[in-house]
Protein backbone atom coordinates (compact mmCIF):
# COMPACT_ATOMS: atom_id res chain seq x y z
CA UNK A 1 0.00 0.00 0.00
CA UNK A 2 1.48 3.43 -1.12
CA UNK A 3 2.53 5.85 1.86
CA UNK A 4 -0.56 8.45 2.68
CA UNK A 5 1.28 11.71 2.48
CA UNK A 6 0.27 15.16 4.15
CA UNK A 7 -1.38 17.39 2.10
CA UNK A 8 0.81 19.88 2.02
CA UNK A 9 -0.33 22.11 -1.58
CA UNK A 10 1.68 24.08 -3.77
CA UNK A 11 4.84 23.24 -1.69
CA UNK A 12 4.47 19.83 -2.53
CA UNK A 13 3.43 20.49 -6.15
CA UNK A 14 6.94 22.83 -6.48
CA UNK A 15 8.98 20.61 -5.15
CA UNK A 16 8.05 17.64 -7.54
CA UNK A 17 8.07 19.72 -10.27
CA UNK A 18 11.97 20.71 -8.97
CA UNK A 19 12.96 17.19 -8.80
CA UNK A 20 11.14 15.52 -11.91
CA UNK A 21 11.47 18.97 -14.70
CA UNK A 22 8.52 18.28 -15.99
CA UNK A 23 4.90 19.65 -15.27
CA UNK A 24 2.94 16.13 -16.43
CA UNK A 25 5.59 13.79 -14.76
CA UNK A 26 5.12 15.66 -11.68
CA UNK A 27 1.14 15.55 -12.12
CA UNK A 28 1.70 11.78 -12.78
CA UNK A 29 3.31 11.05 -9.42
CA UNK A 30 0.41 13.38 -7.71
CA UNK A 31 -2.12 12.23 -9.26
CA UNK A 32 -3.08 15.25 -10.67
CA UNK A 33 -4.13 16.84 -14.11
CA UNK A 34 -1.17 18.99 -15.77
CA UNK A 35 -3.30 21.64 -16.01
CA UNK A 36 -3.99 21.69 -12.36
CA UNK A 37 -0.12 21.64 -11.60
CA UNK A 38 0.16 24.82 -14.14
CA UNK A 39 -2.81 26.07 -12.26
CA UNK A 40 -0.92 26.18 -8.68
CA UNK A 41 2.47 27.52 -10.06
CA UNK A 42 0.98 30.36 -11.76
CA UNK A 43 -0.95 31.35 -8.70
CA UNK A 44 2.03 31.58 -6.41
CA UNK A 45 4.39 33.05 -9.14
CA UNK A 46 1.96 35.43 -9.16
CA UNK A 47 1.69 36.13 -5.19
CA UNK A 48 5.80 36.19 -5.31
CA UNK A 49 5.76 38.41 -8.09
CA UNK A 50 8.32 36.82 -10.02
CA UNK A 51 8.86 33.67 -12.58
CA UNK A 52 9.69 30.29 -11.31
CA UNK A 53 10.35 28.18 -13.95
CA UNK A 54 11.69 28.49 -17.54
CA UNK A 55 9.69 26.96 -19.90
CA UNK A 56 11.69 24.72 -22.23
CA UNK A 57 11.10 22.44 -25.23
CA UNK A 58 11.29 19.04 -22.94
CA UNK A 59 10.33 20.18 -19.35
CA UNK A 60 11.09 23.09 -17.42
CA UNK A 61 13.87 24.38 -15.73
CA UNK A 62 14.21 26.36 -12.36
CA UNK A 63 14.81 30.24 -12.41
CA UNK A 64 17.38 31.83 -10.19
CA UNK A 65 13.95 32.68 -7.71
CA UNK A 66 12.59 29.15 -8.45
CA UNK A 67 16.02 27.19 -7.33
CA UNK A 68 16.34 29.51 -4.32
CA UNK A 69 12.32 28.61 -3.55
CA UNK A 70 12.77 24.76 -4.53
CA UNK A 71 15.96 24.88 -1.85
CA UNK A 72 13.48 25.60 0.88
CA UNK A 73 10.44 23.86 -0.30
CA UNK A 74 12.41 20.41 -0.73
CA UNK A 75 13.70 20.59 2.35
CA UNK A 76 10.40 21.33 4.12
CA UNK A 77 8.52 18.75 2.49
CA UNK A 78 11.41 16.01 2.98
CA UNK A 79 11.25 16.61 7.21
CA UNK A 80 7.43 16.97 7.60
CA UNK A 81 7.33 13.43 5.57
CA UNK A 82 9.94 12.06 7.75
CA UNK A 83 8.36 13.50 11.22
CA UNK A 84 4.88 12.24 9.67
CA UNK A 85 6.21 8.45 9.37
CA UNK A 86 7.91 8.73 12.79
CA UNK A 87 4.46 9.93 14.12
CA UNK A 88 2.18 7.26 12.37
CA UNK A 89 4.77 4.72 13.49
CA UNK A 90 4.48 5.77 17.14
CA UNK A 91 0.87 5.83 17.11
CA UNK A 92 0.64 2.00 15.39
CA UNK A 93 3.33 0.67 17.26
CA UNK A 94 1.58 -0.77 20.42
CA UNK A 95 2.27 0.99 24.27
CA UNK A 96 1.92 -0.11 28.13
CA UNK A 97 2.14 2.48 31.29
CA UNK A 98 2.99 0.84 34.57
CA UNK A 99 3.10 2.94 37.52
CA UNK A 100 5.25 1.69 40.55
CA UNK A 101 7.02 3.82 43.31
CA UNK A 102 10.80 4.56 42.60
CA UNK A 103 12.48 1.70 45.10
CA UNK A 104 10.12 -1.33 42.72
CA UNK A 105 11.39 0.40 39.60
CA UNK A 106 15.25 1.37 40.00
CA UNK A 107 15.96 -2.18 42.19
CA UNK A 108 13.61 -4.84 40.94
CA UNK A 109 12.28 -3.81 37.47
CA UNK A 110 14.60 -1.96 35.48
CA UNK A 111 17.38 -4.52 35.58
CA UNK A 112 14.80 -6.96 34.26
CA UNK A 113 13.52 -4.59 31.65
CA UNK A 114 16.01 -5.76 28.69
CA UNK A 115 14.05 -9.30 29.69
CA UNK A 116 10.64 -7.89 28.58
CA UNK A 117 11.74 -6.36 25.56
CA UNK A 118 13.35 -9.55 23.85
CA UNK A 119 10.40 -11.25 24.28
CA UNK A 120 8.15 -8.48 22.85
CA UNK A 121 10.59 -5.69 21.01
CA UNK A 122 7.25 -4.36 18.92
CA UNK A 123 5.67 -3.00 22.30
CA UNK A 124 6.53 0.33 23.82
CA UNK A 125 6.22 0.55 27.78
CA UNK A 126 6.58 3.70 29.72
CA UNK A 127 7.74 3.70 33.06
CA UNK A 128 5.68 6.21 35.57
CA UNK A 129 7.45 6.20 39.05
CA UNK A 130 6.12 8.15 41.99
CA UNK A 131 7.79 8.42 45.33
CA UNK A 132 4.44 6.86 46.81
CA UNK A 133 1.49 5.54 44.67
CA UNK A 134 -2.02 6.90 45.15
CA UNK A 135 -4.12 3.77 46.20
CA UNK A 136 -6.62 4.83 43.15
CA UNK A 137 -5.32 4.43 39.48
CA UNK A 138 -7.41 6.35 37.33
CA UNK A 139 -5.74 5.38 33.78
CA UNK A 140 -8.28 2.28 33.18
CA UNK A 141 -5.52 0.78 30.50
CA UNK A 142 -2.08 1.12 32.77
CA UNK A 143 -0.73 -1.42 34.70
CA UNK A 144 0.37 -0.80 38.58
CA UNK A 145 2.59 -2.57 41.01
CA UNK A 146 1.77 -0.54 44.57
CA UNK A 147 3.13 -1.43 48.03
CA UNK A 148 0.28 -1.96 50.74
CA UNK A 149 -2.43 -4.64 51.53
CA UNK A 150 -4.61 -6.90 50.00
CA UNK A 151 -7.60 -4.96 52.40
CA UNK A 152 -5.92 -1.86 49.85
CA UNK A 153 -6.33 -3.11 46.77
CA UNK A 154 -8.72 -6.16 46.88
CA UNK A 155 -9.37 -10.07 45.53
CA UNK A 156 -8.38 -8.78 41.87
CA UNK A 157 -4.85 -7.51 43.03
CA UNK A 158 -2.32 -9.97 43.01
CA UNK A 159 1.04 -10.22 45.46
CA UNK A 160 4.33 -10.00 43.59
CA UNK A 161 6.87 -9.41 46.78
CA UNK A 162 5.10 -9.98 49.89
CA UNK A 163 7.19 -7.64 52.26
CA UNK A 164 10.29 -9.57 53.79
CA UNK A 165 13.03 -7.63 55.58
CA UNK A 166 16.68 -7.92 57.22
CA UNK A 167 19.50 -5.85 58.14
CA UNK A 168 21.87 -5.54 55.38
CA UNK A 169 25.42 -3.27 55.05
CA UNK A 170 28.58 -4.05 53.03
CA UNK A 171 31.04 -6.54 53.56
CA UNK A 172 33.56 -4.10 55.15
CA UNK A 173 31.79 -2.09 57.09
CA UNK A 174 30.73 -5.74 58.72
CA UNK A 175 33.93 -6.54 58.93
CA UNK A 176 34.55 -3.61 60.90
CA UNK A 177 31.87 -2.84 63.29
CA UNK A 178 30.61 -6.59 63.36
CA UNK A 179 29.35 -8.90 64.14
CA UNK A 180 25.67 -8.26 64.93
CA UNK A 181 25.20 -11.31 66.77
CA UNK A 182 21.51 -10.15 68.62
CA UNK A 183 19.37 -7.08 68.06
CA UNK A 184 20.65 -5.34 70.71
CA UNK A 185 24.11 -5.16 68.86
CA UNK A 186 22.13 -3.56 65.79
CA UNK A 187 20.25 -1.16 67.74
CA UNK A 188 23.96 0.15 68.77
CA UNK A 189 25.10 0.47 65.05
CA UNK A 190 24.62 3.40 62.55
CA UNK A 191 21.53 2.91 60.91
CA UNK A 192 20.06 4.26 57.98
CA UNK A 193 16.53 5.47 57.24
CA UNK A 194 14.34 5.29 54.96
CA UNK A 195 12.33 8.94 55.80
CA UNK A 196 8.68 9.33 54.97
CA UNK A 197 6.20 12.55 55.51
CA UNK A 198 3.24 10.11 56.45
CA UNK A 199 3.48 7.41 58.86
CA UNK A 200 5.45 4.38 57.26
CA UNK A 201 3.64 2.13 55.50
CA UNK A 202 6.33 -0.20 55.46
CA UNK A 203 8.59 -1.93 58.04
CA UNK A 204 11.48 0.92 59.32
CA UNK A 205 13.75 0.42 61.95
CA UNK A 206 11.30 1.36 64.67
CA UNK A 207 8.87 -1.57 63.70
CA UNK A 208 11.90 -3.62 63.50
CA UNK A 209 13.32 -3.32 66.88
CA UNK A 210 9.87 -3.06 68.41
CA UNK A 211 9.01 -6.55 66.39
CA UNK A 212 12.04 -8.26 68.17
CA UNK A 213 11.43 -6.80 71.40
CA UNK A 214 14.20 -4.09 71.63
CA UNK A 215 14.04 -0.43 72.58
CA UNK A 216 16.57 1.65 70.65
CA UNK A 217 16.55 4.75 72.51
CA UNK A 218 18.94 3.95 75.01
CA UNK A 219 21.66 3.36 71.66
CA UNK A 220 20.23 6.85 70.06
CA UNK A 221 23.45 9.33 69.02
CA UNK A 222 25.47 6.93 66.50
CA UNK A 223 25.60 9.41 63.74
CA UNK A 224 22.38 7.83 61.95
CA UNK A 225 21.54 8.83 58.04
CA UNK A 226 17.74 9.44 56.58
CA UNK A 227 16.97 9.49 53.01
CA UNK A 228 13.56 10.20 51.35
CA UNK A 229 14.07 7.79 48.93
CA UNK A 230 14.85 3.76 49.25
CA UNK A 231 17.13 3.52 45.89
CA UNK A 232 19.51 6.04 48.65
CA UNK A 233 18.81 4.22 51.40
CA UNK A 234 21.05 1.17 49.15
CA UNK A 235 23.67 3.60 47.80
CA UNK A 236 24.14 4.50 51.27
CA UNK A 237 24.87 1.11 52.43
CA UNK A 238 26.53 -0.10 49.66
CA UNK A 239 29.05 2.91 50.14
CA UNK A 240 29.67 1.56 54.26
CA UNK A 241 27.51 4.79 55.51
CA UNK A 242 25.89 2.00 57.91
CA UNK A 243 23.14 -0.52 58.28
CA UNK A 244 20.33 -0.75 56.72
CA UNK A 245 16.10 -2.32 55.99
CA UNK A 246 17.02 -4.55 52.99
CA UNK A 247 13.54 -5.39 51.24
CA UNK A 248 14.05 -9.05 50.25
CA UNK A 249 13.48 -8.96 46.22
CA UNK A 250 14.36 -5.61 45.81
CA UNK A 251 18.25 -6.40 46.84
CA UNK A 252 18.72 -9.91 46.19
CA UNK A 253 20.62 -9.65 43.19
CA UNK A 254 23.19 -7.39 45.51
CA UNK A 255 23.55 -10.03 48.38
CA UNK A 256 23.59 -12.36 45.66
CA UNK A 257 26.68 -10.82 44.45
CA UNK A 258 28.20 -10.58 48.00
CA UNK A 259 27.89 -6.55 47.11
CA UNK A 260 26.01 -6.53 50.21
CA UNK A 261 25.35 -8.77 53.42
CA UNK A 262 23.03 -9.60 55.84
CA UNK A 263 23.61 -8.23 59.29
CA UNK A 264 20.66 -9.52 61.68
CA UNK A 265 17.59 -11.67 61.44
CA UNK A 266 14.77 -11.36 58.97
CA UNK A 267 11.05 -10.59 59.85
CA UNK A 268 8.35 -10.46 57.32
CA UNK A 269 4.61 -9.15 56.73
CA UNK A 270 2.95 -12.26 54.59
CA UNK A 271 -0.19 -9.85 53.43
CA UNK A 272 1.67 -6.39 53.02
CA UNK A 273 4.55 -5.94 50.09
CA UNK A 274 4.34 -5.26 45.87
CA UNK A 275 0.63 -5.96 44.45
CA UNK A 276 0.27 -6.35 40.72
CA UNK A 277 -3.19 -3.92 39.95
CA UNK A 278 -4.66 -4.96 36.33
CA UNK A 279 -6.31 -1.76 34.84
CA UNK A 280 -10.29 -2.39 34.35
CA UNK A 281 -9.97 -2.03 30.75
CA UNK A 282 -7.59 -4.72 29.68
CA UNK A 283 -5.88 -4.84 26.25
CA UNK A 284 -3.36 -7.32 24.85
CA UNK A 285 -0.49 -5.56 26.35
CA UNK A 286 -1.31 -5.35 29.67
CA UNK A 287 -2.37 -8.75 29.64
CA UNK A 288 1.55 -9.28 28.33
CA UNK A 289 3.10 -6.99 30.86
CA UNK A 290 1.12 -8.67 34.05
CA UNK A 291 2.01 -12.48 32.85
CA UNK A 292 5.98 -11.31 32.61
CA UNK A 293 5.82 -9.35 35.70
CA UNK A 294 3.95 -12.45 37.53
CA UNK A 295 6.56 -14.98 35.67
CA UNK A 296 9.73 -12.49 37.07
CA UNK A 297 8.17 -12.40 40.33
CA UNK A 298 8.58 -16.57 39.95
CA UNK A 299 4.73 -16.60 41.60
CA UNK A 300 3.43 -19.96 39.87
Amino acid sequence: MAERRVDLGWLRIFAEIGRAGSLSSAASLLGLTQPAVSYQIRRIEEQLGVSLLKRQHRGVELTPAGQRLFDIAARSVGEIDQLARRLRSEVERPSIRLHTDYAFSSLWLIPRMHAFRLIYPDTDIQIVATQRMERELSDEGDVAVVFGTRAEFGHGAMLLLPEKVAPVCSQRFLDRNGPFDTPADLARGRLIHLDTAAPSPWFDWRRYFAQLGVGRETYAGQGDLSFNTYSLVVQAALGEQGLALGWMGLVDSLLASGILAVAGPAIAAPDRGYWLVQPKARTPQSDQLAAWLVGEAGIA
